[in-house]
């Protein structure tokens, strides 16, 4: 695959907000296209977020089920949150996968990253693997309700198979601990209390 996107390169002219909301920012950007012509762009802009896959002591893995509005049902998916301004990846991590499940994890270690929606936002999510969990209290928003379940690898994976789970990060996690679970993607583990706060740099 050649690195040379020249002829496929957008060049950013201007650009005007069209919203700004207590969660979505939705901006137009004009653009010259590699043809010389302008077009226009509009698009959400995202601070950024992570997903956790939690992995309990006897296999099984830490799941959500919470109602999503858009979507008008309630959906099945990992732990997972935007960031907060000026916080750190693993920071977000640990503090969803806190508030949300109510774990607090002994090693972490990153796996990647997707881009969930490319044609409409420019949203990243970090995607982080939490071991050696250890259950407190969950410290939910005000008007959050979620109920935090386990079920094996096994059983997530046929809920993707059957489309019970439709949610694209958790697909994609499900892919990620699939691989991991077979040896065929290996991940680096540290210590939570110890390990470097990566932001949005981590490799």
């Amino acid at each position: 695959m050649t690195n040379d996107d020249r002829h496929l390169r957008e060049t950013p002219l201007a650009r005007a907000e069209l919203l700004r909301g207590h969660f979505l920012h939705v901006v137009r950007d004009t653009v010259r296209l590699p043809d010389g012509a302008e077009a226009t762009r509009e698009f959400v802009l995202h601070p950024g977020a992570v997903m956790v896959i939690g992995l309990l002591d006897d296999g099984r893995v830490v799941l959500e089920r919470q109602f999503r509005h858009p979507m008008r049902a309630v959906m099945t998916e990992f732990p997972a949150g935007k960031f907060d301004e000026g916080e750190g990846s693993l920071a977000c991590a640990q503090r969803e996968l806190l508030e949300e499940t109510g774990y607090t994890a002994r090693e972490w270690a990153f796996a990647g990253r997707l881009a969930p929606t490319i044609a409409y936002s420019d949203e990243i999510i970090d995607i982080w693997f939490a071991r050696g969990l250890t259950q407190g209290e969950r410290q939910l928003d005000q008007g959050e309700f979620l109920d935090v379940f386990a079920a094996t690898p096994a059983e997530l994976q046929a809920w993707c198979f059957s489309g019970e789970v439709i949610d694209c990060k958790t697909l994609i996690g499900s892919m990620w601990l699939q691989n991991v679970l077979r040896g065929e993607w290996a991940l680096e583990w540290r210590p939570g209390d110890a390990a470097p706060d990566a932001g949005q740099s981590e490799p």
